[in-house]
């Protein structure tokens, strides 16, 4: 975050600057298919009931520990994931997918995110619906 910029008071405006600053919105957490970016190409997916349930908390996981949305983040995100805790065979099938990019792309780093969830929980565990984590302050 720049210096000028004010720092996000809650995790709803954190949320909100991380899909700004990356081109995104929440529509595409109910969109009917999901594009993928790869190099050369795009992969277009159905965004199943199991991804639709997990996005949102996965965005919040980038938000949190600051791993990039190109493919090599999303190889870190998803090796971060499946180490602190997956809890749905969506974002299992989803992390497995980008990690196994992610480890001929950039081992080394798609490693040490794995290694850097020891100990750490996912979000999916949280007690809280959504709406009320959004709500808690940063």
């Amino acid at each position: 975050m720049k210096e000028d910029q004010e720092m996000p008071q809650t995790v709803r405006a954190a949320l909100d600057a991380f899909l700004t600053k990356n081109g995104f919105t929440t529509d595409a957490y109910t969109a009917p298919t999901v594009e993928i970016p790869m190099r050369f190409f795009t992969v277009r997916l159905p965004n199943t009931d199991g991804r639709k349930k997990v996005v949102p908390w996965h965005d919040l996981h980038h938000v949190a520990t600051g791993y990039g949305t190109d493919l090599v983040g999303e190889a870190e995100i998803g090796a971060w994931e499946l180490r602190a805790g997956c809890t749905t065979v969506a974002a299992w099938v989803y992390n497995l997918m980008a990690v196994a990019t992610g480890l001929f792309l950039a081992p080394v780093r798609v490693t040490r995110a794995f290694r850097d969830a020891k100990g750490q929980t996912t979000l999916y565990r949280l007690a809280l619906g959504y709406d009320e984590a959004l709500a808690l302050p940063v």
